[in-house]
C-alpha cells in the first residue's frame, strides 16, 4: 500500500468517524431532552438551555475532525 492510498483511508476513516458519532450524540442528546422537557414541562428552560450547549459540544467534535481531515488532506 502506497502511502498516498494510506493517507486518503486516514482521512476517510476520521470524517466518517467524526461525523457519524457525533451525529448519533445529537439525537441522542435531543431525544433524552425531549424526553425530560415531556415529563417535566416547567423545568423546559433549564433542560433546553442544557440541551443546545451539549449538541454544540458534540458538533464541534464534528468540526474537529473536519479540521484533522483538512490537515491530513493538504499537509
Amino acid at each position: 500500500m502506497s502511502p498516498e492510498v494510506a493517507k486518503l483511508i486516514a482521512i476517510a476513516v476520521v470524517m466518517g468517524l467524526g461525523t457519524v458519532v457525533p451525529a448519533f450524540a445529537i439525537g441522542w442528546i435531543g431525544s433524552k431532552g425531549a424526553e425530560s422537557i415531556g415529563r417535566n414541562p416547567e423545568a423546559a428552560p433549564k433542560v433546553q438551555t442544557a440541551m443546545i450547549l451539549a449538541i454544540a459540544f458534540a458538533e464541534a467534535i464534528a468540526i474537529y475532525a473536519l479540521v484533522v481531515s483538512l490537515i491530513l488532506k493538504f499537509v
